[in-house]
Parts: structure tokens; sequence; C-alpha cells
């Protein structure tokens, strides 16, 4: 195993940390720079077990509340209104995600024209909607609607295509359908546990067989610089969104995807 590969592991691991919470598509910034930098993952698993490390940053910064939740759900009917709006949300992603698995790391991981197209489109989106004025009526994730979690479930699915952004499609849909910035983004934290877990799951017992103890040493260390990045932003985003929307990242969105769409004109 080349020590250049170590380094380019964690160089991805730093990536997908910083860009996992934020409306850009860390998939899309994990595929994109493997493949100019010529990193080749076994059944491509390195970009979604990687995830494994973005989980335990949310589960360290939100672990006192996480705690509090897990103590007062049989006798609080909040939490356990919560509980179940992010068990309705995930249920969208954890049926398609299974049936169209094999579809998605096959063909769309192996696309990247259609990762920076999607890049791009997905920036103008995200500047159109942080330039509405919307009149939010939600504010309190623990206090979302059943039917609103439901809705923003299926808005997550539209993640399965890479350069969509998970946590970008989650909070465009809650403030479409009217939450606040701050709680649309904390309900794709929360979210997002229980969606990385089960697509850890499933890609490790899809490629149960085919990874090495070499890919093992490799997915460790994208994990710790994935977790060290993920805590500072899962700690900063809130206030940062709060204050400043979204335009920065969809400006980002729109610069990678256009630079992406150059590198593959000149270097294929």
């Amino acid at each position: 195993m080349a020590d250049q590969t170590i380094v380019e592991a964690l160089l991805l691991g730093v990536l997908e940390g910083v860009t996992e919470f934020i409306p850009v598509s860390s998939t899309a910034h994990l595929l994109l720079a493997g493949h100019f930098l010529g990193f080749d993952s076994t059944g491509k698993t390195f970009e979604v077990l990687i995830q494994l490390g973005a989980i335990m940053a949310i589960l360290t910064v939100y672990f006192g509340r996480l705690w509090q939740m897990l103590v007062t759900l049989p006798s609080d009917r909040k939490t356990q209104h919560f509980v179940c709006g992010i068990l309705l949300a995930f249920l969208p992603a954890a049926v398609i995600g299974s049936l169209a698995h094999d579809f998605i790391k096959t063909v769309l991981f192996e696309t990247p024209l259609l990762i920076c197209i999607v890049l791009i489109i997905g920036g103008f989106i995200l500047l159109w909607i942080d330039r509405l004025p919307l009149k939010p009526r939600y504010t309190d994730v623990t206090e979302y609607p059943l039917g609103l979690c439901f809705k923003i479930g299926l808005c997550q699915c539209l993640a399965m295509i890479p350069g969509t952004s998970r946590s970008g499609a989650t909070i465009a849909g809650a403030l479409l359908m009217g939450t606040d910035k701050r709680s649309a983004a904390e309900f794709s934290f929360f979210l997002a546990m229980p969606t990385m877990a089960g697509a850890f799951t499933l890609d490790l017992y899809k490629n149960r067989d085919v990874l090495t103890f070499d890919d093992a040493v490799i997915i460790g260390a994208g994990f710790v610089t994935a977790f060290i990045a993920g805590v500072f932003v899962v700690r900063y985003l809130l206030d940062y969104v709060s204050k400043h929307g979204f335009s920065l990242f969809a400006y980002w969105r729109i610069l990678v995807g256009t630079l992406g769409l150059i590198g593959l004109y000149f270097l294929g």
C-alpha cells in the first residue's frame, strides 16, 4: 500500500468532513477529487464508508442532547414526536436507496460529467431559494409536523444523484415548505444519522467479500480526518447559516462544477 494512497485518503477524509453537512455534495467532491487524483477505491466503498466519521462527529457534538432524548423517549411525547418525524423522513431513502444501490454505485458514481452539471444546477437553485422572501412557519425541529418530515425525506432522495447534496436537498425542501434556515440545517443534521448509518451498513454488507486489510486501513485513515473536520463544521454551521444564508455554498458549487467541466474537457 503506497504512502501516497494514505495521504490521498487523509485529504479526502478532510474533504468529506468539511462538505458532508453543507449543501455542496460531499459525494460529488470526493468522486471528482478521486477522479482527478487517480484514487480508485474498491467498489467505490471508501466514499461511502468514511461517512461513519461524519456520523461520529454529530454524535460527539450532540451527545448531551441525544442522551437526554434517549432518557425521556419512553415518557415525553415531544421527544416521541421528534423521533417519529426523523424515522419518517428516513424511510423514503431507506427504501429507494436499497433498491437502487447497484445503479447508483455502478452508473451515477461513475459519471463525472453528470456530477459537475448537477453541482452547477444545484448552485443556481440554492441562490434562487436564498433570495426568496420566505416567511418561516416552523422554527423548532422537535415540532415539525410528521407530514412535513416525510416530505423532507422525499426531498433527501434527490441526493442519490451525486452532486445534488443530501443536506442541500433536505434544507432546500424544508425552506420551501416553511421552515427557517437554522432549524432546516439542524433537521438535516439529525436526519443524517440514520441515513448515513444505513448507507454505511448497506455498502459494507454489499462489499464485505471484496474488501481487504489495505482497504480497511485506507478507509480508517479517511474516517479519522472526516471525524475531525466534521466536528468543526457541525459546531459552527448553524450560526453561520442563521446569519449569512447559503449563497456562499451556492457560488462554491457553481465554481467546483465549472472547474470540473474544464478539467474533464482538457484532462478527460
